[in-house]
């Protein structure tokens, strides 16, 4: 089976303990190299996770000729950086989300990608690839709640290391930047269409240069999308979504915290509920399947660069209904 070759961009946490794991195991990934910013730390994850080849620097894994693609991991403030230099380098880039930091930023990377039409380059939003989501959009475009009118979601984690990136604010800390992206991303995905205007609001914490507690609303043609992202509250996760007819509910939507070998959709009519089970499946694996496959067969990837600069549109516009306190249009 034709595999695509892998070069992991640092040993960043996700890197080591989600995506390479879920890649060794699928069917069209082969994870062959990754580097740090030593050799001595680049060989002992290698070494851990059962990796061929271990770098000292990012430069040596980009000029490496047998990898095809680059898994970029890096903090948010490097990610268009990073990525750009791997096209540069003739590799395949699947970055994380966000994309970059802001709009402008994200473009640049946009627009490096066309230099390099033979190249694919995606954002890693890995939900959308899970049987349950999958399943979700399925069930809400034929009709099965009727006319979706709300979406309602909340994604909340307690993070209290200082010295963690995501509390970092020049490295792209943040909860709207690390998991609000979610939310709107799905938003948008469900009501298959891009919000007119937004309404923010971030409430301040003491001693937090990052925004920790974030929530916002989306207006649609059709009707409205509201969230709460938290970095220091109770961790949390739910979407609902609610038509005319009934409505659709998912119990984890981001990752299975319990390790249940199901995962649950809750669809409700008439305040009858009925449970759908869904197998649970690495998200990341397949994932990581999709978008080799769009290599192998020269298709456009699963989700476009231009979904991922839509999603920082709507990212940038939250922080400005924030800071000025009033609807902002898109």
């Amino acid at each position: 089976m034709q595999k695509l070759r892998w070069g992991v961009l640092s040993t960043a946490k996700i890197g080591r303990e989600k995506v390479i794991p879920a890649l060794q195991k699928s069917a069209h990934n082969q994870v062959l190299a990754i580097c740090s910013r030593t050799e001595q730390s680049a060989r002992a994850t290698a070494d851990s996770l059962g990796i061929e080849r271990a770098y000292g620097s990012y430069e040596e894994l980009l000029a490496d000729p047998d990898i095809d693609a680059i898994y970029n991991p890096l903090p948010n403030h490097l990610h268009v950086e990073w990525s750009i230099k791997a096209l540069q380098a003739g590799k395949h880039v699947l970055c994380e989300k966000p994309l970059g930091l802001n709009t402008a930023d994200a473009q640049r990377l946009v627009d490096a990608a066309r230099a390099y039409p033979q190249l694919k380059a995606m954002e890693a939003f890995m939900y959308r690839f899970h049987p349950q989501w999958q399943l979700a959009k399925q069930l809400i475009d034929e009709g099965r709640i009727g006319k979706l009118h709300a979406v309602h979601s909340h994604f909340s984690y307690n993070n209290r290391d200082a010295d963690n990136i995501r509390n970092k604010v020049d490295m792209g800390g943040g909860a709207l930047l690390d998991i609000g992206c979610y939310s709107i991303s799905l938003s948008r995905w469900l009501f298959n269409e891009e919000p007119m205007q937004v309404l923010g609001q971030v409430t301040p914490m003491p001693g937090e240069e990052v925004d920790c507690l974030t929530s916002a609303i989306m207006e649609f043609s059709a009707g409205s999308a509201s969230f709460t992202a938290a970095t220091k509250i109770e961790p949390v996760q739910y979407v609902e979504a609610i038509g005319d007819e009934g409505s659709l509910y998912l119990e984890r939507p981001f990752y299975n915290d319990s390790q249940e070998p199901v995962q649950r959709i809750r669809i409700t009519r008439n305040r009858v509920a009925e449970i759908i089970e869904v197998p649970d499946h690495n998200h990341y694996g397949a994932m990581g399947d999709a978008f080799a496959l769009s290599i192998f067969n020269n298709m456009q990837t699963p989700t476009p660069l231009t979904d991922a600069i839509a999603n920082m549109r709507v990212i940038d516009a939250i922080f400005a209904s924030a800071a000025q306190r009033q609807w902002i249009k898109l």
